[in-house]
């Protein structure tokens, strides 16, 4: 039984993610404020954490949280979920190692599958390489299985949402994927302005490891299309 913490300062929500977890078949543990979960996870780590990042009188408790554990742990997967939506924060807690950013409007349907999709990848490190489930775009390495993402032999560290992105863009290149069709692929559901978000953070995260990197284009009044290098 995988077990996930919450850490939540607000009793009603952290109780009531507590409840739909637990019918998901999950061993569930919740925490209030960042010093005791801090406590508890210096003894035993989750499987995986839930973080708000306003925890009590820290404002931004779930960012100083999210570092321990990462200084814990380098594969433990975080997901914030907060009422927090500015592309400042989402940047933030994505640059501090979260594998997912999400709001606390998104229904438990959603966060339940999230959760999967990251358990799936985690436990897909386990298993052999299965060369089916690789997708080869030039210098792009795309593996389904192992939800990973290389380019020119170098891992890009992207997150769940970030990695369907990637994967519905570089199928069909040249082909021209609309907002709609990138939120629908990666099974999310935010406002454009927020898909935009997500594309400049992942142009940002390959042209760290390449300069030259120009293979996302934008298509005004359209979306995007990943073009071929």
């Amino acid at each position: 039984m995988k077990k996930i913490a919450i850490v939540e300062d607000e009793t009603a929500i952290r109780e009531n993610y507590t409840e739909m977890l637990s019918a998901q078949g999950y061993q569930v543990v919740g925490f209030a404020d960042r010093a005791s979960a801090e406590l508890a996870f210096s003894q035993s780590l989750p499987d995986l954490a839930i973080v708000d990042i306003g925890l009590g009188h820290e404002v931004d408790g779930g960012f100083l949280l999210c570092q321990t554990l990462r200084g814990l742990s380098k594969t433990l997967p975080i997901i914030f979920l907060t009422a927090r939506d500015s592309e400042i924060d989402t940047v933030c807690g994505l640059r501090m190692g979260a594998d997912d950013y999400l709001t606390k409007d998104i229904s438990m349907a959603h966060l339940a599958a999230r959760i999967g999709a990251l358990f799936r990848r985690l436990d897909a490190f386990d298993q052999p390489a299965d060369q089916t489930a690789l997708l080869h775009r030039g210098p792009l390495k795309l593996d389904t299985q192992r939800m990973q993402v290389f380019w020119q032999e170098q891992l890009v560290d992207l997150t769940v949402t970030e990695f369907w992105m990637v994967h519905s863009l570089a199928q069909r290149p040249g082909h021209v994927k609309s907002r709609n069709e990138l939120m629908s692929d990666a099974k999310i559901y935010v406002d454009d302005s927020t898909i935009t978000s997500h594309v400049k953070r992942i142009r940002k995260k390959f042209i760290a490891l390449d300069g030259a990197f120009d293979c996302i284009d934008t298509v005004y009044g359209m979306g995007y299309r990943w073009e071929q290098a």
